[in-house]
């Protein structure tokens, strides 16, 4: 065999030997490579095709999805949908379901009894209330004020009754009162605020429709009870933000050479028929505050006449706001006594229909509110009477004055 001790390392080797195996390596190199490319390029084919099927696929749905969307909406162009039906799915949702926590006032919780000490001083111990329901319940605020501006053109179930007439504003089974639910919110700070309220909303199609469109949102209307198309354009005044009030034709003096319409609250015609007529004129449209006058010297001046419908409205919830056209009216008084939101107003802005004459009353007004704190005007839906008010209105905003609704001005003995 040898010695190869000093023979240097590697020199034994053959030549072709080395050659056949490097050339070897060098094929196993080029199929590895060859097996990635053809993997890679399998692999982005199928994505290929596999993202075409997706797009195409997503493709188809977003177009079935615009077909049924145009069908859609073609059914739904087609669908008269009346404003009962719409009024009914809101309230629904409104109402909520089995699966949401109940409401409940936020006084509920408590029973409270108030007694007076030896000195006269007002105490009260409160006590917890068992609830038969164990489960979790959400507390409202008690007096809460306003409606979600999303329903406020529709009735809130909790303080609406279905009765022979129709529907009727009720209190609540917790205390809610209309007065509350449907009042116009205001900012609660201090300095003058002024409530203007135009009349007779409904007795004409066009001025109504002039009203809701020109005036600001603060300003109070108030719908004619024997007026035209009144849930119609109560439900645009309400989505226009306004608060209302019903206009009920009550006895003048002068009666009936001077008649204020069909449906007139009248002395002789008695307690029975008077609500009677009463609640025919509140059924006409829902969602109103309080009740004002239209005419009235002589019913509101007579008390057998005026205490029943006073102590309806007490019943119920609502403000009564008196005109001011009646020296001897006794609403004032009942009002007191009753329990109910009251605002009277100061003067009467339109009496001359003419525009310096408005507008002159307008700062009277003003003056009223800056020497008392507040003050109440009301008008006439005429145009000359909306434009003017429109327009002082604005400028009274920037001068400091705060245009509030009629609510927001009462006197309410609850509160």
């Amino acid at each position: 065999m040898g010695n190869n001790l000093h023979q240097p390392l590697g020199q034994d080797r053959k030549p072709k030997a080395r050659e056949g195996k490097t050339a070897d390596s060098h094929w196993g190199r080029r199929l590895v490579i060859a097996a990635v490319l053809l993997a890679v390029v399998g692999g982005a084919g199928w994505m290929a095709l596999s993202g075409a099927r997706v797009e195409t696929t997503e493709t188809a749905v977003v177009m079935q999805t615009s077909r049924t969307d145009a069908a859609s909406q073609a059914a739904n162009e087609a669908t008269d949908v009346s404003p009962a039906d719409e009024e009914a799915e809101l309230v629904t949702d409104q109402a909520g379901t089995d699966d949401t926590l109940p409401v409940q006032d936020g006084k509920s919780g408590a029973k409270i009894v108030t007694t007076l000490g030896d000195d006269g001083e007002k105490l009260e111990n409160i006590t917890p209330v068992d609830r038969d329901n164990k489960r979790p319940v959400l507390l409202k605020i008690p007096g809460r004020i306003g409606q979600n501006p999303r329903l406020a053109h529709l009735p809130d179930p909790a303080v609406i009754e279905q009765t022979e007439n129709g529907r009727l504003p009720v209190r609540g089974a917790n205390g809610e009162r209309p007065f509350d639910v449907y009042a116009r919110p205001w900012s609660g700070a201090r300095g003058a605020r002024i409530a203007i309220i135009v009349g007779g909303l409904g007795l004409s199609q066009t001025g109504t429709q002039y009203a809701i469109k020109a005036l600001p949102e603060e300003i109070t209307l108030a719908f004619a009870a024997n007026g035209n198309s009144l849930q119609r354009w109560m439900q645009e005044a309400r989505r226009g933000g306004h608060e209302i009030l019903l206009q009920v034709p009550l006895e003048p003096f002068d009666y009936p050479a001077n008649d204020p319409g069909p449906g007139t609250l009248t002395v002789a015609a008695g307690a029975a028929a008077n609500l009677e007529e009463l609640h025919a004129a509140m059924s006409q449209i829902t969602n109103y505050t309080g009740i004002t006058n239209f005419m009235g010297g002589r019913f509101l001046a007579d008390p057998d006449a005026l205490e029943p419908i006073m102590r309806d409205l007490a019943d119920r919830g609502l403000m009564f706001v008196d005109d001011g056209t009646s020296a001897r009216s006794l609403a004032d008084r009942f009002a007191k006594t009753l329990g109910i939101p009251f605002a009277a107003s100061d003067m009467v802005l339109d009496a001359t229909q003419e525009r310096g004459y408005i507008l002159s009353k307008l700062d009277d007004l003003e003056r009223v509110a800056r020497r008392n704190g507040q003050a109440v005007g009301v008008a006439s839906a005429f145009d000359v009477s909306v434009d003017a008010i429109a327009t002082w209105s604005n400028e009274a905003k920037a001068r400091g004055i705060e245009i509030v609704s009629a609510s927001a001005v009462a006197d309410d003995p609850e509160q």
